[in-house]
C-alpha cells in the first residue's frame, strides 16, 4: 500500500523512513516547484499551530519563514530591523484592536 504525499518534507525525513523499512520515493524540486511548495508547507504548519498551538509547531513555521527568506535573498538582521522599525511606529498585536470600519466622509 502507497501512501501519497507529493509535499515538501525536512531535509532528513526519506533517511528516517528507510531506517523504518520503509521505501520512500522523491524527487529534488526545481526552483519554481520547491518555492510553491514552500507557500503550500507554510499554510501546512500555519494549520497545525492553529489545531495544537505548542513550540514544536511555531518552530516548525519558523524553520519554513528561513527556507522563504533565503530563496528571496532576505537577510534576516535586516527583516528583524524593519520588525522592529515598524513595531515602533505601528506597534505590535498586545492591545487586541480589532478595526471595524473608517468614516472617510463624504455622502
Amino acid at each position: 500500500m502507497k501512501i501519497q504525499h507529493h509535499k515538501l518534507v525536512r531535509d532528513n525525513i526519506v533517511d528516517i523512513i528507510e531506517k523504518d523499512g520503509k521505501k520512500a520515493s522523491f524527487h529534488i524540486a526545481s526552483d519554481e516547484e520547491y518555492k510553491i511548495k514552500l507557500y503550500v508547507k507554510l499554510n501546512e504548519e500555519i494549520a497545525e499551530f492553529k489545531d495544537n498551538p505548542c513550540e514544536e509547531e511555531l518552530a516548525d513555521i519558523l524553520e519554513v519563514i528561513y527556507s522563504i527568506s533565503k530563496i528571496n535573498n532576505f537577510d534576516l538582521e535586516t527583516v528583524e530591523k524593519i520588525r522592529k522599525s515598524k513595531l515602533l511606529k505601528n506597534g505590535g498585536f498586545k492591545k487586541k484592536i480589532i478595526l471595524e470600519n473608517v468614516d472617510v466622509g463624504g455622502i
